[in-house]
């Protein structure tokens, strides 16, 4: 459902219920209000992103995914600040189906922007690993450090180091096969 049809509806239910606490219909007024805050929150947060999240944080990929494939236009259907989210989303889907493939989501997640920074941390981590899986050790080691900086909770420390412990393999596998 379009947001602006939400927005109106959320409205609509809201004028309802306190018309109908102006009549003495208390309790439907007050359950008629709960319904439209209800609504209207579901402006600002998409209920299928809600259960794709749910399901990602479950590690159910597929249910996660039938959610986000229910958003037909992303645009129209979410609020500006949620596509970023989106796109990180359909990333981290997309990188257990086809790595190479989730590198354009992760890039379009950081171009429209994100509030939280252990999400940029996270798409910039996922680019370091799609860096090194194409053998590019210096694309790699700038979205660690980037990854490092965004990081400021330390939520992934334990993957930056251990993606920079393979880094470091990295390079003497390709010491062994020169010589």
């Amino acid at each position: 459902m379009p947001n602006l049809v939400r927005l109106i509806l959320g409205f609509a239910v809201l004028g309802g219920a306190i018309a109908l606490m102006i009549f003495g219909f208390w309790g439907w007024g007050i359950l008629a209000f709960f319904i439209s805050v209800l609504i209207i929150v579901t402006y600002f947060f998409n209920e299928n992103m809600l259960l794709a999240q749910w399901f990602l944080r479950k590690d159910n990929m597929a249910k996660a995914e039938v959610f986000l494939k229910r958003i037909t236009n992303y645009e129209k259907e979410l609020v500006r600040l949620q596509h970023g989210y989106y796109n990180l989303l359909m990333g981290l889907i997309e990188s257990r189906k086809a790595p190479m493939q989730s590198e354009k989501y992760f890039k379009k997640a950081l171009s429209l922007g994100m509030q939280m920074d252990h999400n940029i941390a996270l798409a910039k981590l996922s680019l370091a690993g799609i860096a090194m899986a194409k053998r590019n050790k210096r694309e790699a080691q700038m979205y660690l450090t980037e990854a490092k900086k965004a990081d400021k909770n330390k939520l992934l420390a334990d993957q930056i180091k251990q993606m920079k412990d393979q880094l470091g393999m990295m390079d003497r596998q390709q010491q062994v096969r020169y010589r």
